[in-house]
């Protein structure tokens, strides 16, 4: 279920424009000149690339203050500063203005805390540069939306050490229990579960729908929407469009379920007015 789009750049930081070099004819410039930048060795060029990433990196932000523990986060009151690390493992979106714009992001620590960061602020550059596994600091607030807790008003971000790509956990067991929500926006996986019907807006049986309510459109703004079961008990899964939009392999996969198929499943526990599993990759049909 998405959320309005709400531009909040308290925290953006501007990285510097690179100027490039001047413009004249191509009967000002020498030969020897042109020949001797084409031969630039290949080291050099990396080195420059590198060097670039690494300004780009340490002029996002400095947070000062030490990150707290998942438990002291879950702890701390709704609406209250909190200063959170993780490392990326998926990126939701990207959602440029001018030179800035937002990114909804996916962290887990390497003791199981994970988080959903609500319209972090940066640039594209700096969205390119949060790849998975790397790991960040946020200074933001805690909030919760829907059932959903969430880091939002995010102040400042900044890289920091400690790469980590976390395993999915198999939460099949959890599902229809309260503890479910202990691993809210952890990767998980969901095993053995069959497609059930959802109806269209013509009022017919279907395996997925295009967005909620069946009367979307195939494409990057919409989401696909499926009802799986488990032991009689049914659930909506859903494929956020800008976690994974129509290019990706698992929005086609969805695309081709038929009712009755049993599936397993990886994605995010996001969470709206109960599990809404955000769901990355079909695992086995």
């Amino acid at each position: 279920m998405k959320k309005a789009i709400v531009i909040m750049l308290t925290g953006a930081m501007m990285l510097a424009a690179v100027a490039c070099g001047g413009g004249s004819n191509s009967n000002s410039t020498p030969a020897a000149e042109t020949q001797t930048e084409e031969a630039k060795p290949a080291e050099e060029t990396a080195e420059a690339v590198e060097s670039t990433v690494q300004e780009t990196e340490e002029a996002v932000a400095n947070i000062a203050e030490e990150a707290i523990s998942y438990e002291d986060y879950l702890a701390a009151a709704t609406d209250s500063e909190v200063v959170i690390q993780g490392a990326i493992q998926g990126k939701q979106s990207y959602y440029a203005q001018d030179d800035a714009g937002t990114a909804n992001i996916y962290l887990q620590d390497q003791n199981g805390g994970a988080y959903f960061l609500y319209q972090l602020p940066c640039t594209e550059k700096e969205y390119e540069l949060m790849e998975i596994g790397k790991t960040i600091k946020v200074k933001g607030y805690k909030s919760e939306w829907s059932g959903e807790i969430e880091v939002v008003d995010i102040e400042a971000w900044m890289f920091v050490d400690g790469d980590f790509i976390a395993e999915a956990e198999d939460v099949t067991a959890l599902l229809g229990t309260d503890e479910l929500a202990s691993k809210m926006n952890k990767k998980v996986i969901f095993k053995g579960m069959t497609v059930e019907p959802s109806k269209d807006k013509n009022d017919n049986d279907v395996a997925f729908l295009y967005g909620a309510d069946g009367s979307g459109e195939r494409g990057a703004d919409t989401d696909l929407y499926f009802n799986v079961s488990l032991n009689g008990q049914t659930y909506t899964f859903t494929v956020e469009s800008y976690l994974c939009g129509p290019d990706t392999d698992v929005y086609k996969a969805v695309e081709d379920l038929h009712i009755g198929d049993v599936i397993d499943m990886e994605g995010f526990l996001y969470w709206y007015n109960g599990p809404n599993p955000h769901i990355t990759a079909i695992l086995a049909q």
